[in-house]
């Protein structure tokens, strides 16, 4: 059974990176990030600036539907204060759902109304459907951002080449009316989306310099975070784990000795 488990892990990451392959995009650039490893943490930090990107640039016409407004307080999260165990009562989510309007009702005439959001909701989408999402992007569908380091190969490496790797298509490729050259999309180099930053389109209130680099690797954070928020528990409940096993390896060994040590072998 183990042997059947892993053959077919193997034959699913064998076939990601032929899929990989196939779309005929560049192999993407590896990134030390600081939540990598046995022992990797999310930098806080660059998820919160990662969190104002997508506030103002991203989500203009991406969705990330399966965020709630309290999940970016939860334990782990950009905004997570210890101080405020539940995350809807955290001051900080709260004042960042307030600058989102959700639809909300049918109110006592049956009629839908709009509201500030509160920590409960999800975070709204920009379109109220997929073919408004399409005929306001030129027929292309914008996909939600909640998953795509988790739906894409090699994920936050891949998103962070694919936002930093925009070009001027090279000599002989001609390339599709309204599409944007990107050597690192796995869809065959040409994408509907156009290199979304510009150095200094948003103003960090940290103070750091915003540049391409800066808010690509920012997002790319936050979004790792997005779809995997809970991988800082995980690792500390493995580690937790693997101690109480060493533990138990050594009073099983102590007790194994103890009992057989007048018996002759």
């Amino acid at each position: 059974m183990l042997k059947r488990i892993a053959s077919l892990a193997l034959l699913a990451s064998l076939s990601a990176g032929l899929a990989f392959a196939a779309g005929g995009g560049k192999e993407a650039r590896k990134q030390n990030w600081k939540f990598e490893g046995v022992f990797g943490t999310y930098d806080k930090a660059s998820a919160q600036r990662g969190f104002q990107v997508f506030q103002e640039v991203c989500a203009a016409c991406h969705s990330a539907k399966y965020i709630a407004f309290y999940n970016l307080g939860d334990k782990g999260a950009p905004f997570y204060d210890p101080a405020y165990p539940n995350s809807n009562d955290n001051p900080v989510v709260k004042a960042i759902a307030k600058q989102f309007t959700v639809t909300a009702g049918p109110d006592s005439s049956g009629d839908m109304f709009e509201r500030p959001g509160t920590s409960a909701d999800k975070i709204p989408a920009p379109f109220a459907n997929e073919m408004a999402a399409m005929a306001a992007n030129s027929g292309a569908f914008p996909p939600d951002l909640s998953l795509i380091t988790r739906a894409r190969y090699n994920g936050s490496n891949y998103l962070y080449s694919l936002l930093t790797g925009y070009k001027d298509a090279p000599e002989g490729v001609q390339l599709s009316a309204g599409m944007s050259y990107n050597p690192y999309f796995t869809g065959g180099n040409q994408m509907a989306m156009g290199a979304p930053f510009i150095d200094g389109l948003v103003e960090y209130t940290d103070g750091t310099t915003a540049s391409v680099e800066q808010m690509s690797r920012d997002v790319t954070e936050f979004l790792t975070w997005a779809a995997d928020p809970k991988m800082e528990q995980r690792k500390g409940t493995g580690l937790m784990v693997m101690i109480y096993l060493f533990l138990l390896s050594l009073l099983l060994y102590g007790s194994y000795r103890a009992v057989w040590r007048d018996v002759k072998h």
